[in-house]
């Protein structure tokens, strides 16, 4: 008797459960079953082969009918002061749902944020949270690392050139992850920094890779901008380059190693389907390179064995959260340690406060 009754409690749990089921794949279907319209902000060109194409191909991909159902526009080449265009997709466009992919744009999202409570603002890069805000973001310091770790085994001068846009938090942070990387293998490397002020500025960005591998034997290049000058300025002297945001490798068949490289897919697909199910909480997400977001692109077949064998080692560490970049000890670049033996740098410090720099970089040109 008593097993009937278990039998029979269990069917009815799996039929509870199957109901929900479901009740839950109902209201995803009914949620996307109308088209809804995104507006999305680019700081550069869709067409970037870098950041803002990293963004533009994983929005595209949940436009289908079978996917998310999105009508999307998109604003591109947008300054800072994006207002505006914000105003401008709402009211003219008629967007339920506002992108934007640039830290920059977080105030004037915030204060359209506040004038539209029935329309969802979604800020990647950026660090507030409102009824109707989300930021998110991702812990590219993680993947920089593991760059710095094979341009590090690259290396048979010990000088590395870095073209970088902004002395702001983010960027630095990102030196300092993949100056770290480097010196883990190769303990005597030297980093050269020169900030090109600029994230899309073709100009500037090669110009200031050109007087870097003039003034010093460099023989590897990294980057962080938009711009994809430095690797082009790299590749026509013959020096290799790492690259950031999207793989570049099919551009540069003879020079390029690798990159750290965003995915947004899976990260827009949830956000922007909790918009459409009535589920969304505005929240700040920091995520981590174990929630997909960030990776290391498939190496090039010119990064060796032994350079794989180090990344793989320090992926398991990231995997098992046995290790992070920034525990101790650290030292600056001044010889002060900055974080002692068993600590840790907290996250609100490498989000907003971090303006030093690692032993082992050269800023230059400041």
């Amino acid at each position: 008797m008593r097993k009937i009754i278990i039998i029979a409690f269990l069917i009815l749990a799996a039929a509870i459960t199957g109901i929900f089921y479901s009740m839950d794949d109902d209201k995803a279907l009914s949620a996307t079953a109308h088209t809804t319209k995104v507006g999305v902000l680019l700081s550069g060109s869709h067409t970037d082969k870098n950041y803002c194409q990293a963004h533009y191909e994983a929005l595209e991909a949940l436009r289908p009918k079978d996917k998310l159902n999105l009508d999307i526009v998109y604003r591109e080449n947008v300054a800072g002061d994006c207002y505006p265009d914000i105003i401008s997709l709402i009211r003219d466009e008629g967007c339920r749902i506002i992108v934007g992919v640039s830290f920059q744009f977080g105030k004037d999202m915030e204060r359209a944020a506040e004038l539209y409570p029935d329309v969802y603002f979604l800020h990647t890069g950026g660090t507030s949270a409102h009824s109707n805000f989300s930021s998110f973001f991702g812990r590219m310091y993680q993947a920089r690392y593991l760059l710095g770790i094979i341009a590090g085994s690259k290396t048979k001068t010990g000088q590395i050139g870095y073209v970088a846009a902004f002395p702001i938090p983010e960027v630095i942070r990102g030196i300092n992850a993949f100056t770290l990387g480097v010196r883990s293998v190769r303990p005597d490397a030297v980093v050269r920094v020169r900030y090109c002020n600029s994230w899309t500025d073709d100009e500037a960005a090669g110009k200031a890779c050109a007087e870097l591998l003039e003034r010093h034997p460099i023989d590897v290049m990294a980057m962080h901008t938009n711009s994809l000058a430095p690797h082009r300025e790299a590749d026509r002297r013959g020096v290799w380059s790492v690259g950031c945001n999207r793989d570049s490798a099919e551009t540069f068949p003879d020079t390029y190693l690798a990159a750290c490289v965003w995915q947004w897919r899976d990260c827009y697909y949830k956000q922007i389907l909790d918009c459409l199910q009535g589920k969304f909480h505005g929240s700040n997400v920091w995520m981590d390179i174990n929630d997909g977001i960030v990776a290391l692109s498939a190496p090039t077949r010119h990064v060796d064995a032994r350079a794989m064998a180090a990344v793989e080692a320090a992926n398991r560490n990231f995997y098992h959260r046995t290790f992070d970049v920034f525990y101790g000890p650290v030292k600056d670049n001044t010889g002060n340690i900055r974080i002692e033996a068993g600590e840790s740098m907290a996250d609100s410090e490498m989000l907003n406060g971090f303006f030093w720099y690692v032993e082992g970089v050269t800023v230059e040109g400041l």
